[in-house]
């Protein structure tokens, strides 16, 4: 078996605050990412251009988001889920592995909420395993229907005996997510929670990390004053074994 560090963490597009007060935290995010020291990391709101916040702030980069956090010898992948007046914004998923592949899902429910699936492929040790990184809507009903997508989108699109992670901000706190994911034989770490959300004072775990195929070992949540600055959500790290493909 092999050990796979899978962390999960919503950057807020990479700036705290509001109105004139705002702060650019994107550069920080670069060096947090990097201390995750995760094979895979998912990521949420995550901007690909904004003209307004690229004019305001001085230090804003040239690259986009997904790119510039990558750290040195990992894969970026990213997908737009968001157009907006000023830009875009979307997954990504950063990868110490070879990236096969990857695609995108529209999962917007309503006119409200544009949300998305990212679905990468991603070699571990040779081995295929597939990474979908999600961002759930706030309505609770809205997030059934995402969920039953999932479930829809797993069974046409990943091969049966393929190790699966599924990982993202899932805006829930009670059991609907573990519920509908169940049934799509995925789990996680049983009763354990580990709150993320709001980052100054985490009370509500709803960052998870959802695997098939793999065995799991442990779950971590960083703590520390720079971690609650950064963004509105904690990271959320998750390790498992992953067993070798069988012969």
């Amino acid at each position: 078996m092999s050990m796979v560090r899978v962390a999960t963490y919503n950057i807020h597009k990479g700036v705290q605050g509001i109105g004139p007060a705002r702060r650019l935290e994107i550069h920080n995010l670069g060096h947090a990412v990097e201390q995750l020291d995760a094979d895979i990391v998912c990521l949420q709101e995550v901007r690909k251009v904004h003209r307004r916040e690229a004019e305001y702030f001085p230090h804003w980069p040239e690259q986009p988001q997904a790119d510039f956090l990558a750290p040195e010898g990992y894969t970026a992948v990213y997908q737009t889920n968001a157009h907006t007046r000023h830009g875009e914004h979307g997954n990504a998923m950063l990868s110490r592995w070879p990236v096969v592949s990857h695609q995108h899902e529209d999962m917007s429910d309503h006119r409200f909420e544009q949300r998305g699936l990212l679905h990468a492929e991603v070699l571990v040790h040779g081995r295929a395993v597939h990474v979908l990184v999600v961002h759930l809507g706030l309505i609770k009903a809205s997030r059934a229907r995402q969920l039953a997508q999932i479930q829809r989108f797993i069974a046409r699109e990943i091969p049966p005996l393929a190790p699966l992670v599924v990982a993202g901000d899932f805006n829930d706190w009670g059991t609907l997510v573990q519920s509908m994911l169940g049934t799509a034989g995925l789990e996680t770490f049983g009763q354990e929670r580990k709150a993320t959300f709001p980052s100054r004072l985490p009370v509500v775990q709803l960052d998870h990390v959802y695997v098939r195929g793999m065995q799991p070992l442990g779950l971590h949540v960083p703590r520390g004053r720079i971690w609650g600055r950064m963004s509105d959500h904690l990271p959320l790290i998750a390790e498992f074994d992953l067993p070798a493909a069988p012969i």
